[in-house]
């Protein structure tokens, strides 16, 4: 049954593919800057694929155990469109996640993510949110893949904290400024730029300690990160970051 859902989940997919010019290809690969060789989409919506496997799930009585194995199989794709095909399906049985799922996740991430569009989705979508309710494991799982070697594993620890501040509406300065100072190690344009995006996150929150962070901080913070990080500021406050 497991390997019949997942063809049924690639089937559906398939037909379910956007006709693009070429010139619509191109843009496409060059915005989600895939470092897989053999990366290919359908060019399908997120709301379009978890209908999809919306509807898969309902008409077949997988388990969690099954719904495992579909997303270790469709994660294994060279389809984008497969792979959040598997985070979909697999979030279906949100209610059973725990620490293993987030190992599960990790160890997925790190094998199979090619995109920011990947990371960042499900991270945003399915590990945030429950990861939000469990503030023990969020911090552990934040500093293991933080410290990781993989690229991707790095930038979800933080947007895994952005979305975490995004549910909660308040964050500990302290906490996000020593993840900020570790990631600074690093020189990656998606890790710069994942660094500006947390701040700006907090900055909805609480803009005057984001600022006087960035004022502090702004001339060995990158000019990407301060960017990012002061987009949502007064515009006479980001003037001042960007001067």
């Amino acid at each position: 049954m497991i390997q019949k859902i997942a063809n049924e989940i690639k089937s559906k997919l398939k037909e379910s593919a956007r006709t693009l010019t070429q010139d619509q290809k191109e843009r496409m690969l060059k915005i989600l800057n895939s470092n897989n060789p053999n990366f290919y989409t359908y060019a399908l919506k997120l709301s379009e694929i978890e209908k999809i496997v919306r509807d898969i799930f309902k008409e077949n009585n997988a388990t969690y155990n099954d719904s495992i194995q579909i997303f270790k199989i469709l994660l294994k794709s060279n389809i984008d469109d497969e792979k959040f095909a598997g985070f979909f399906f697999i979030n279906r049985f949100k209610k059973q996640f725990d620490e293993n799922t987030i190992n599960l996740f990790h160890d997925a991430l790190f094998e199979s993510c090619d995109t920011w569009a990947l990371c960042d989705s499900s991270v945003i979508r399915i590990i945030g949110p429950f990861l939000a309710k469990n503030d023990k494991l969020a911090k552990k799982t934040i500093e293991k893949w933080s410290h990781s070697e993989n690229l991707w594993i790095r930038r979800a620890s933080m947007v895994i904290l952005l979305k975490i501040i995004s549910l909660k509406k308040d964050f500990d300065k302290n906490y996000v400024f020593k993840l900020v100072e570790k990631m600074l190690s690093f020189p990656e344009d998606y890790i710069q730029k994942g660094i500006g995006w947390l701040l700006k996150t907090c900055s909805k929150y609480k803009p005057n300690t984001i600022f006087n962070y960035l004022e502090e901080n702004k001339k060995t913070l990158s000019r990407l990160i301060l960017r990012y990080a002061s987009e949502k500021l007064p515009k006479e406050r980001r003037d001042i970051i960007l001067k």
